[in-house]
């Protein structure tokens, strides 16, 4: 089992940043890569973000590549999200997730299918 806590939303105004947290424990050597879906409401999950734990290789929806920045601190077991130029259609539950699978670089790295954990997500809010 992994467990995975999310942390960092906040409510911020257009053109600000922030950092979110994805907090990994459990049988983490098991995880094969972590990525960060998004959920406004009314609208479908959409994967933005995605991260190997082989080679750290990043993926990103077009929507915010450029932007968004997911990066891995080995020591906490952490991921990160740095989100930068938010917009309000940013806005949304985050969630972060974890594969135990290995999957060939693509997008099938933010299919939430491919992944087999997940954390309870963070609000973040963006106001214009």
């Amino acid at each position: 089992e992994v467990q995975l806590v999310e942390s960092g939303g906040d409510s911020v105004q257009a053109g600000g940043s922030l950092r979110l947290s994805c907090a990994a424990s459990g049988l983490t050597a098991s995880i094969k890569g972590i990525a960060w879906f998004r959920q406004a409401p009314g609208s479908e999950r959409e994967g933005v973000a995605g991260l190997s734990f082989g080679g750290n290789y990043a993926y990103y929806a077009d929507s915010v590549k450029g932007r968004f920045i997911v990066s891995r601190d080995n020591a906490k077991n952490t991921v990160y999200l740095q989100m930068n130029s938010l917009e309000p259609e940013d806005t949304g539950m985050y969630y972060c997730a974890a594969r135990v699978a290995h999957l060939q670089y693509g997008r099938g790295w933010l299919s939430g299918r491919n992944y087999n954990y997940w954390g309870q997500g963070t609000q973040v809010t963006v106001s214009s």
